[in-house]
């Protein structure tokens, strides 16, 4: 008992290799679909119309490739080595002429392939790999040897992710995760590029030992991208109006230890905003007896609140992943939990010496209603940086700013990024490619008097 608790524990892991209940990400044929997944004696990936453990791959170093192989009682991810075919071809005496052909002459009839599918599905059932499937397919191809060798590639890879479909073994931090929902869900997370993400961090100044503000309300991907740079030092304090808090459920795709959960906690900010002019919140009894009884009754309605959203998080993560399921044994290796509420003695500090920075990603607030609240909580000439998806509300946040005198060095800022294909004699921009990452407001936080 003692051992399985020890492997079940993050934080007693090798952070380079799998254990049982991590989450990961799955980059299936080179970026066609990816998938989060948490790793459990029982959890299955569909590949097609192939429904694969994923039992291989615990224990297993992150960043190991997977091929789908026929095994003796079904489809099975084995461990694939980097074959030939990928590596960057030599440049040969026959290079010129290679470059001289062209795919002019061929024509596209459907009469090229002799290799049937009966054909295929007889190989398959005596047990051929799906390199070989591959290989046997090239082989009957009467134009493969016409085609250039770009085309040759080509051919190979389509064949390649419909017989023989490569699995990556991605761990999901920052970065990753962010790449992954952009690219299917940006919704979720505000439309919020990686390299919009990494200014936001840069420009706040989030470095080891800092107290944070952070107000997400993009699903926990900006608490979780803070957590991760302070490292199990300082606090991610995450904020929120009213008495519902945001949701943060990301944070549980990071694998953070317990160690790092414990610095990620939250407040409202009421709670925040309290004694900021010297007076004392318990005015008198009567009051205090209300407050009991309200927080009483908030307790018992913030139960039936969590529990809603923890099951509305289980069906997020389902839309994303709809080809994995968990098993119940799954329950004994959850995440370790984050964002419990700060302390009285975190709080009582903060009030008295101010948060270190103030990072914010709100898009479906207006900036200015949340900053006026949220700035006088910063120390001076502590740094901040807010992100939005249109550039006007920073621009009437900004200009609010500088009227009260609040803040110096304000400057909005538009990330620019272009994503190339990188191969040999076809080095370029990609076709498809995100031209818009949003703006950011940064500055430093000053006295106003």
């Amino acid at each position: 008992m003692s051992q399985n608790k020890i492997q079940l524990d993050p934080s007693n892991n090798n952070s380079r290799v799998t254990w049982e209940g991590c989450s990961v990400l799955l980059d299936i044929n080179d970026g066609d679909r990816l998938v989060f997944a948490r790793l459990t004696a029982a959890s299955t990936l569909k590949i097609g119309n192939k429904n694969c453990s994923l039992q291989p791959l615990v224990g297993c170093p992150f960043g190991s490739l997977f091929q789908v192989d026929n095994g003796k009682e079904g489809p099975v991810l084995c461990r694939a080595l980097p074959s030939k075919e990928d590596e960057a071809p030599e440049k040969g005496e026959n290079q010129i002429s290679e470059e001289l052909r062209d795919n002019r002459a061929i024509v596209d009839d459907n009469k090229a392939q002799t290799l049937t599918g009966e054909d295929i599905d007889e190989m398959r059932r005596q047990g051929a790999k799906g390199d070989e499937i591959v290989e046997a397919l090239i082989a009957n191809s009467a134009t493969f040897d016409k085609k250039t060798a770009f085309s040759q590639e080509k051919y190979r890879i389509k064949k390649q992710k419909k017989y023989a479909p490569r699995v990556l073994l991605r761990r999901p931090f920052a970065r990753s995760i962010c790449e992954a929902y952009f690219k299917k869900y940006p919704n979720r997370i505000g439309f919020l590029r990686v390299d919009t993400l990494s200014l936001m961090l840069s420009m706040a100044n989030i470095t080891a030992n800092s107290d944070v503000l952070v107000a997400d309300m993009v699903g926990g991907l900006l608490t979780g991208a803070v957590a991760e740079r302070l490292g199990g030092t300082g606090y991610a304090c995450s904020t929120y109006l009213g008495d519902t808090p945001n949701s943060i459920d990301i944070v549980r795709i990071f694998n953070f230890s317990s160690e790092i959960c414990k610095r990620i906690v939250r407040a409202p900010l009421s709670d925040l905003s309290l004694d900021q002019n010297g007076t004392s919140a318990q005015t008198n009894s009567h009051e205090d007896v209300c407050n009991m009884e309200i927080q009483s009754n908030d307790q018992i309605s913030s139960s039936v609140v969590m529990e809603n959203i923890s099951i509305s998080s289980e069906n997020v993560v389902s839309d994303i992943v709809p080809e994995t399921t968990l098993s119940p044994a799954s329950k004994f290796c959850k995440a370790p939990k984050a964002g419990e509420k700060a302390s009285q003695e975190a709080l009582k500090l903060w009030k008295e010496n101010g948060f270190s920075s103030l990072i914010m990603a709100a898009p479906e607030i207006d900036p200015w209603n949340l900053v006026k609240d949220l700035l006088p909580l910063l120390s001076y000439s502590a740094p901040f940086a807010i992100y939005h998806q249109y550039l006007q509300p920073l621009v009437t946040c900004m200009h609010n700013l500088q009227i009260g005198k609040m803040a110096i060095g304000l400057q909005i800022s538009e990330p620019w990024l272009r994503e190339y294909q990188v191969l040999p004699s076809r080095t370029h921009p990609c076709m498809q490619m995100s031209g818009f990452g949003g703006y950011i407001l940064s500055g430093t936080r000053i006295s106003g008097s």
